[in-house]
């Protein structure tokens, strides 16, 4: 069977769409999934439009107790304690099937066409989304070192929902993929020319978020052709500097570990402090979790990885708190500097992720740092910017716009999975 060109499998939803007996039509949507550690997020997009569902299974993580939740609807508890791989993903497919199921209950039907994953590297093979087949699937396995918090999931996801839906393609969408054409000098690292030809170079993440933030600011401001600063601010974070909406420069690189202060991740790193562990005897397991999980704002709080729960803790009179906001901060400015400088310049900032999107006090913060660019906020705009819509927030004398724009890396997602399912783009890469 070709999944790009064959018919669809059967629909989820009857099909009878006979307005005379009063059956609503069946509208044909992509599944997208994003499955992590402890959760598996979805959502479900027509061939345009915004998501007409939204959901995601929390409590997967060992020992856990899974929970449905969607927007509007009371929290559906499901089977736990889960204790073994198995059991998470036999729970969190029965659930997604059944929110499948009765996403659009009253409403009209829904028929998967297809299942979109967001997997977050494509390594050097995958410079486009594409179907996922048990090959290309081996490949991609193969990078999970570079990132261990996302990809082993990501792909554990896609071979569930293989084994459950076997009829429907698998379409795999890619974060380092909007990345695959950076400019030769931000790929490299200054190793010998083996490694480099081995794959260690520069990647870039968060790029369907980023993909998302170029096409949805394209028709709202001219300022997206020229030097653009794009900054993905959450429990992940990174910036990227785009020219016309092409990434340029960025501060992940090789893994998902570089650049900013994250939640748990520590961000960029004298790799001394690595030979200086080994060489104390850390085991690579524990330098990898300190690295993944035991570091960033949750390292230097000692209580918490959420910048929501540290802003009330510095309120309180946490010291602590405090520090890790202000070192959040600081790496902030250092690195959205050191892309100004790269772009020579700055025409407009964009503030997207759980942080750029909700905390005005770190936008306002950069925003300050960059004030001698020509950077200046409205007050009441900013204020108003609660990650609920696109919004202009920059004053009419700022030199450079900015916006907040929330993101929506599953409708890039969706959109990649219906051009390969027209047939409008290539079906699988070279291997």
């Amino acid at each position: 069977m070709n999944p790009v060109t064959d018919p669809p499998p059967p629909q989820l939803q009857p099909t009878d769409a006979n307005p005379a007996r009063g059956v609503a039509p069946v509208v044909p949507v992509v599944l997208v999934v994003n499955a992590g550690s402890s959760s598996l997020k979805f959502a479900l997009y027509p061939r345009d439009g915004a998501a007409l569902a939204v959901g995601q299974i929390e409590g997967l993580q060992a020992g856990g107790r899974a929970v449905l939740r969607r927007a509007g609807l009371p929290d559906q508890p499901l089977a736990g304690p889960l204790e073994t791989a198995t059991d998470r993903y036999a729970t969190a497919l029965q659930a997604l099937q059944q929110a499948v199921a009765g996403a659009s209950a009253g409403q009209a039907g829904v028929a998967v066409q297809a299942v979109a994953h967001r997997i977050v590297h494509g390594g050097s093979v995958c410079r486009a989304p594409a179907v996922l087949d048990a090959a290309l699937l081996a490949r991609l396995e193969a990078l999970s070192p570079l990132a261990p918090l996302h990809q082993p999931h990501n792909l554990a996801g896609v071979r569930a929902l293989q084994g459950a839906w076997p009829g429907l393609p698998q379409i795999g969408c890619f974060d380092t993929a909007f990345h695959a054409d950076l400019p030769e000098v931000e790929q490299r690292y200054a190793l010998p020319r083996a490694l480099h030809e081995q794959g260690l170079r520069r990647y870039g993440f968060h790029g369907l978020s980023y993909q998302y933030l170029t096409q949805a600011l394209r028709p709202l401001t001219p300022r997206l052709r020229g030097r653009a600063l794009l900054a993905h601010l959450g429990s992940g974070a990174s910036l990227c500097a785009t020219v016309d909406g092409r990434s340029v420069a960025t501060t992940m690189g090789f893994s998902t570990l570089d650049g900013l202060v994250m939640g748990s991740r520590c961000g960029a790193l004298d790799p001394g402090v690595l030979l200086h562990l080994w060489r104390e005897g850390w085991s690579l397991d524990q330098v990898e979790r300190l690295l993944y999980r035991e570091s960033g704002l949750l390292g230097v709080s000692g209580t918490s990885a959420d910048m929501r729960a540290l802003h009330a803790a510095a309120t309180g009179g946490d010291a602590a708190a405090q520090q890790a906001i202000d070192l959040f901060s600081h790496r902030l400015r250092r690195e959205a500097g050191a892309l100004v400088a790269a772009l020579g310049g700055l025409d407009l900032l964009v503030f997207s992720g759980g942080i750029g999107e909700h905390d005005a006090a770190i936008r306002a913060t950069l925003a300050a740092d960059l004030g001698h660019l020509g950077v200046r906020l409205d007050a009441a705009a900013h204020a108003a910017a609660r990650g609920d819509a696109i919004a202009p927030i920059h004053a009419a004398d700022s030199a450079v716009d900015v916006w907040v724009v929330p993101t929506d890396e599953g409708r890039v997602a969706a959109q990649a999975a219906w051009a390969l399912l027209d047939g409008a783009a290539p079906s699988t890469p070279t291997l």
